[in-house]
């Protein structure tokens, strides 16, 4: 707990004692003083009053002023009944005496007077003894929780008397041989104070401190020119161009391979703002786009083309930011960027060049894979003479193959012009219907083979959408023969054509094994098939069906649970 908090507290909490006491001893003095006002102001006057109608009662026969007094004091009294039975006493003495009035000379009246007049006085001594009871009850209750309340704050007062000097003073105490140590160059001294207290976070700036005392007083200017010579070198003699900048943006060193593609040089580089740079180098401006207005979306590496060495170049760009956490402290601080492009030209060449391989090879087969199609077409319809069930067989398989060859050469095509960037979209005006009916009847004779039922399910006024309807075509026909691949006989499919706010949704649905959570992000990767599944492919229609969607600006996906079945999609804009 913190020290202020600690007094607060204490002292807050002596107050609201004090306070209580005084409130309690003011509610007690004030019952005590009702106690007795109602004492003196009603019961002793209707002693008093009795006392004198008494003594006028005694001179009445030789006094004509007695009647009167009397009749002035009954009047007092009636103004003055507060005990049960007092009215009925006082209404008595009243008509005993307008009797004595009319017969002055009637002796038992008189003593009938005084019997009623020593009831009122009997009743209010009783009612005396009574209240003076209570005013002693109160004047116990007073004293015992003022004594309570009294005791509470003395106790609270001497915790705080043997405490709180300690609290304050030994940590001060603590401190003072602590900063006398650190002056005699003694760093290694540590301020321990236990709890979040002001005191602790004296102690953990105190510690911290001596950390930084220590750390500058090894330090040497000769460690530090060395180690900034060695890290120099291994700079200069790296193979990737590299540009240091610090938080504001200061070219801190640049490399023989970094000068040598930005065509600058040393003298003009280091120190200056790279912004300065940028204005008259575009390569500068584009490797620090990232760093002057950064983008929360942005890749941790981006390829960049550079004309170096007579020839095309290809670098694969990174941008380090070099964060530190202070000596002592807890929240990492931006000390400056690292630029780090790396030479990947080599690996580019050689991916060019399988590129091209892939695509002459696929090229080549398809020729004569169309001419061993064409041939078994000639043999199944018997124009060369009729063939046994055997020979039908073989020439059924062979047929099977070769539909497998053609359809992988044609991915095979498919991949090398996207990675050549030689793919051609013919983006028209398109009804979706079409392209989703073309690709169900593509596919209706495999459902049928497996006694597959495919439904449809199709929403009213769908728009036209702008898109290459081939393309389109060739993604959904490779998501219906996925799913009745992956699907048992007997079962259904369930194809739906959809709009979605401002966009058109295509969809598969099976009902098959279902995707595995670990495989669901790798499934449209090229190549990639799942394990233990039937690799009846080359694992590049997903990779391809990607690729054709979103170069036309859509989306693709997949939903699925194990054992639930599989939920393909794509999706395009559309205007309303």
């Amino acid at each position: 707990m913190k020290i202020k908090t600690k007094l607060t507290f204490g002292v807050g909490l002596l107050f609201a004692l004090i306070i209580l006491l005084a409130l309690v001893s003011t509610k007690y003095v004030y019952s005590l003083k009702e106690d007795t006002k109602n004492i003196l102001i009603a019961n002793y006057n209707t002693l008093e009053y009795s006392r004198n109608m008494l003594l006028s009662l005694d001179v009445m026969n030789m006094d004509s002023n007695a009647i009167s007094t009397f009749e002035l004091n009954l009047r007092k009294q009636r103004k003055n009944e507060t005990e049960i039975g007092e009215t009925e006493a006082t209404q008595k003495v009243e008509g005993h005496f307008t009797s004595l009035k009319l017969n002055p000379l009637q002796n038992s009246l008189q003593i009938l007077i005084r019997k009623d007049i020593m009831e009122l006085m009997r009743l209010n001594m009783e009612a005396i003894e009574r209240k003076s009871k209570v005013a002693n009850e109160t004047a116990e209750n007073a004293i015992l929780w003022i004594s309570v309340t009294g005791t509470l704050c003395f106790l609270i007062a001497f915790i705080l008397l043997i405490n709180l000097p300690g609290n304050i003073a030994n940590p001060i105490k603590e401190l003072t041989l602590s900063i006398k140590q650190i002056a005699a160059h003694n760093y290694n001294q540590q301020v321990h104070f236990e709890g979040n207290s002001e005191f602790g976070e004296l102690a953990s700036s105190f510690n911290t401190m001596a950390q930084k005392l220590e750390e500058y007083a090894n330090s040497k200017l000769e460690k530090i020119l060395k180690s900034k010579k060695r890290i120099e070198t291994l700079i200069n003699n790296m193979h990737d161009p590299v540009i240091g900048i610090d938080e504001s943006k200061k070219v801190l060193f640049a490399n023989d391979e970094a000068l040598k593609i930005t065509g600058l040089k040393k003298e003009d580089v280091l120190g200056q703002q790279i912004q300065d740079l940028a204005v008259h180098n575009d390569l500068i401006r584009s490797l620090i786009k990232d760093i002057i207005t950064p983008s929360a979306d942005k890749k941790e590496s981006a390829l960049v083309k550079i004309f170096a060495d007579n020839k095309q170049s290809y670098f694969e760009k990174e941008t380090i930011n070099i964060n530190i956490i202070p000596t002592g402290e807890a929240v990492s601080q931006l000390i400056g960027h690292v630029i780090l492009l790396r030479n990947i030209t080599p690996f580019k060449e050689l991916d060019y060049a399988k590129t091209n391989f892939i695509a002459t090879v696929s090229h080549e087969l398809k020729t004569p894979i169309s001419s061993i199609q064409m041939s078994i077409d000639i043999l199944k319809h018997g124009k060369t003479g009729r063939l046994n069930p055997e020979q039908n067989q073989l020439v059924d398989s062979i047929q099977e193959d070769s539909r497998r060859l053609l359809k992988i050469t044609g991915e095979l095509l498919n991949m090398s012009q996207i990675e050549t960037g030689n793919m051609q979209l013919n983006m028209q005006r398109n009804d979706s219907k079409h392209i989703l009916q073309y690709a169900i009847d593509a596919t209706k004779t495999q459902a049928e083979q497996k006694h597959i039922t495919i439904t449809e399910l199709i929403d009213n006024d769908l728009p036209l959408i702008n898109i290459d309807a081939e393309k389109t075509t060739w993604v959904l026909i490779n998501f219906i023969t996925n799913a009745i691949r992956y699907s048992t006989e007997n079962s259904e499919i369930k194809i739906s054509l959809k709009k979605s706010e401002n966009r058109l949704l295509f969809s598969v649905k099976d009902f098959g094994k279902g995707i595995e959570e670990r495989y669901r992000e790798r499934i449209f990767d090229r190549y990639f098939q799942i394990p233990g599944s039937a690799k009846s492919g080359t694992g590049l229609g997903l990779s391809i069906s990607k690729d054709f969607i979103e170069t036309q600006g859509g989306t693709i996906g997949v939903v699925s649970a194990q054992g639930l079945g599989s939920t393909f999609y794509f999706d395009f804009p559309f205007d309303r």
